[in-house]
């Protein structure tokens, strides 16, 4: 039974420790790698669609442009429902995005998310959220689940966040 017991703790250790590496057989010569970067919120030229009122705020539907530095290099199409609540201080962005780009210098790839989900507190600024780019329209079988945080502001207004995650991602023979 201990011995069970030790074999699970070690299992267990191993996940948290390699993250999805250790959790997913790679298989196919593709592996999670560690990811990290900077990204900038287009928030001054976004396009809104619409704005609904609600008892405490409204919601807005629009597209926005995010640009990636780092790991992941390219642009995602953001088209957020926003839900803002004055009253409670916050701003919940969920709906679809899609990157284009790359991820660790590898080939360029379309992947899209639609499970996506941004918290703000309207009154301190800070911003958490999570991005599940899993689901490929081109380029390689790639994933990526990267978690995000805001940063601060361009002198224009704009939004910054820094992103970590894993993606999952084809390996080089050697």
């Amino acid at each position: 039974m201990q011995l069970k017991l030790k074999l699970l703790s070690t299992i267990l250790a191993m996940i948290l420790v390699s993250g999805p590496a250790a959790a997913e057989k790679a298989g196919k010569g593709y592996r999670w790698v560690p990811v990290s970067g900077t990204g900038t919120h287009y928030f001054t030229t976004a396009i809104i669609h619409s704005q609904e009122p609600t008892a405490t705020g409204y919601i807005q539907r629009s597209t926005d442009i995010v640009e990636l530095e780092g790991d992941l290099h390219g642009r995602v199409l953001y088209h957020p429902v926003s839900v803002f609540d004055f009253a409670a201080g916050t701003l919940v962005n969920t709906g679809h995005q899609v990157f284009s780009g790359t991820v660790r210098g590898a080939e360029p790839v379309l992947l899209f998310d639609d499970e996506f989900r941004f918290e703000v507190n309207l009154f301190t600024g800070e911003t958490v959220g999570r991005i599940r780019l899993v689901t490929r329209l081109a380029g390689a079988k790639t994933r990526c689940v990267l978690d995000a945080f805001g940063i601060g502001s361009t002198d224009g207004g704009d939004a910054r966040i820094a992103y970590t995650g894993w993606c999952k991602v084809k390996t080089k023979r050697r």
